[in-house]
């Protein structure tokens, strides 16, 4: 299976490379926001796209389109990310071709859901908090990128 994991810089970034042993044994694309990254999954394919948010959403276009052309040429049959703004724009591109999505929100938001993560419940295929008390309905827990069981 090829895997697409997408996140913006910070602790985006960290969680999600804290993910990465739950796709051994598959292919995974990384891409993110910032070019260094790459040097931190030297074994995998790297993208770099423009780092937008909601207050700049000409950025978000060109990210928009960076990412139709990679999911095009990369063919991945899952998405991932743990945000922000750019892994949610992966997982609405991988929802036009039809992809599996799944947004993991970020370990930070221990009260409520991430507004990308809200956003994000209501169209993607799975959805995953990394606090109990925030799992209902489709939005479920299955640990935390703190703790060593990682079984998302």
């Amino acid at each position: 299976m090829k895997v697409l994991a997408v996140a913006s810089v910070g602790g985006h970034w960290i969680q999600l490379l804290r993910l990465t042993p739950v796709f051994e044994g598959q292919e995974v694309i990384f891409v993110s926001t910032k070019a260094s990254f790459a040097a931190t999954v030297p074994d995998h394919s790297f993208y770099t796209i423009p780092d937008g948010s909601r207050k700049n959403p000409l950025v978000l276009l060109k990210s928009f389109k960076a990412l139709i052309s990679i999911i095009m040429k990369e063919q991945p049959e899952v998405l991932i990310s743990t945000g922000a703004a750019p892994g949610l724009l992966a997982l609405i591109c991988g929802r036009i071709f039809k992809k599996k999505t799944i947004w993991v929100d970020s370990v930070a938001n221990v009260e409520q859901l991430s507004m990308s993560g809200k956003i994000a419940s209501k169209f993607v295929s799975h959805v995953y908090t990394q606090w109990p008390n925030l799992a209902q309905g489709r939005i479920k827990y299955a640990g935390s990128v703190l703790s060593k069981d990682q079984n998302l």
